[in-house]
């Protein structure tokens, strides 16, 4: 792996840490941008540096505000497989996707993460006695609708985002 791309991942998980800690949490609905840092690591250099990104971020962000719990691992798989789906799909067309393609690339990934940490939350809740159904599902519509509003949002910017370190990474190298 190269130096610069080394350091590139670490300044992005450590954004990704640091969004995840400063998000607004209302019970179970939690507003975040932590998975923005991992869905540019994706789409920039490809599943590894997704799921690394992901990974080292969110347990950075999980240890700092939760410690370890018998569920930490699964409050850091949503994020890594956001990084996994998204970078193998970025790969596989060859890292140039059009705004159409990384809007519902990045839709997919963000209802992804929310399937997974609904699943989280329902484990974390009866591992922790603290289960009701009204808890795990009377938020799931805000969830959703926060889910789609992120979605749309950051895969409309994500594409110049990419652009743009693309073009600092060429002209750094000439």
């Amino acid at each position: 792996m190269k130096t610069k791309q080394l350091t590139i991942d670490a300044m992005l998980a450590a954004m990704c840490a640091v969004l995840g800690y400063i998000s607004l949490d209302l019970g179970n609905l939690k507003l975040t941008f932590e998975s923005l840092p991992v869905l540019l690591g994706a789409l920039l250099f490809g599943p590894v540096d997704g799921i690394l990104i992901g990974g080292t971020g969110t347990l950075i962000y999980q240890l700092l505000r939760y410690g370890v719990t018998a569920t930490t691992p699964l409050w850091i798989l949503p994020y890594m497989a956001c990084g996994l789906v998204v970078g193998l799909w970025a790969r596989r067309k060859g890292f140039a996707l059009s705004r159409r393609q990384t809007v519902g690339l990045v839709m997919l990934a963000e209802l992804m993460i929310l399937v997974l940490n609904t699943g989280a939350l329902y484990v974390d809740s009866k591992i922790f006695d603290y289960y009701s159904f009204a808890f795990l599902f009377g938020s799931l519509i805000p969830r959703l609708v926060l889910c789609v509003g992120k979605s749309i949002a950051f895969g409309l910017v994500l594409p110049g985002l990419t652009d743009a370190v693309r073009r600092t990474f060429r002209r750094k190298a000439a």
